[in-house]
């Protein structure tokens, strides 16, 4: 197996895993999260969403949650903005990357940002466009690449067609998404396999749910393609605000368990990385949602 004997994560819990806790994390918690996650060696951070509060409400502190960081050189932070007015004001707080989002699925993209995929590339291009002229790395993310909770199951072709949307006004990586964790390794490869018809694999990363359990399995299939950055959360936070019972992305230390067991280095300290996870579950009044995390943590209270 041509598996590649180094992985980059990008932790996705302080903004994608967060954003739909109902109760409020007060930003100091946020920061503490970020500083954690970068003394466990993550690289790669998605810290918060420029987005209306009105919609997010969790994610209105964006401005004192960037603020607050104390940034490490190395570490790449990053910032969600759908548009031009939410690219406006995170511009402010100096984010090394910003991620633009649209869905392979036309349903999920009218419920999600109420308009069309063509429609929200039209709304992006300008974003992009701005982000490049300041110096700010452009990461795309396509959602629900093999299942929609309104259409049901995605077609390779409209992941490759919504691709080459976002590499036509200019992002520069793309992360293909099982939003709602319907995805197996075959359908999870057809949707890799669509995008690197636009992509370099260096330019390409998976993001995918655990909702049926099989995130793990897929991200192996991913890595089997030679893709070698994967979007995880710390202590599996998260869920879809738009997809009924779609569980966290896959946990972080589920992830690095996985890769460390198979002599993939990368840079992260479970030890640390489990400590991250056992700080924001216990701010929510529950367990980890990572089997690997259950297990050490159990380990060391023994």
């Amino acid at each position: 197996m041509n598996i590649p004997s180094r992985v980059k994560l990008v932790d996705v819990g302080p903004r994608d895993g967060l954003q739909n806790e109902k109760q409020p994390v007060p930003a100091a918690v946020k920061i503490e999260l970020v500083h954690r996650l970068q003394a466990a060696g993550l690289t790669e951070i998605e810290v918060t969403s420029f987005v209306s509060p009105k919609w997010v409400p969790q994610m209105a502190d964006n401005d004192e949650v960037m603020a607050g960081i104390q940034r490490q050189s190395g570490v790449r932070y990053s910032v969600l903005t759908p548009n031009m007015t939410g690219f406006e004001a995170a511009l402010k707080s100096k984010p090394d990357e910003i991620v633009v989002f649209g869905a392979a699925s036309e349903a999920f993209s009218q419920r999600n940002i109420n308009c069309s995929i063509a429609e929200s590339i039209e709304r992006f291009a300008p974003v992009v466009a701005a982000a490049r002229a300041a110096g700010i790395f452009v990461r795309g993310a396509m959602s629900c690449t093999v299942g929609c909770p309104y259409e049901g199951e995605i077609a390779p072709e409209r992941v490759g067609y919504l691709a080459a949307l976002m590499k036509g006004i200019g992002v520069q990586h793309i992360g293909v998404a099982d939003t709602i964790g319907v995805g197996t390794p075959l359908k999870v490869a057809r949707a890799i396999e669509a995008t690197l018809q636009h992509y370099g694999v260096d330019d390409v990363s998976g993001h995918f749910h655990d909702t049926y359990g099989q995130a793990l399995a897929n991200t192996l299939m991913a890595l089997q393609l030679g893709v070698w950055q994967f979007d995880t959360s710390v202590a599996g936070l998260g869920g879809c605000p738009y997809a009924k019972g779609a569980t966290g992305n896959v946990a972080s230390e589920d992830v690095v368990f996985m890769l460390h067991g198979m002599g993939v280095e990368t840079g992260i300290d479970l030890d640390l990385l489990v400590d991250a996870g056992a700080f924001i579950s216990g701010f929510l009044e529950r367990k980890p949602n990572s089997r690997a995390a259950t297990a050490i943590l159990n380990k060391r209270a023994a």
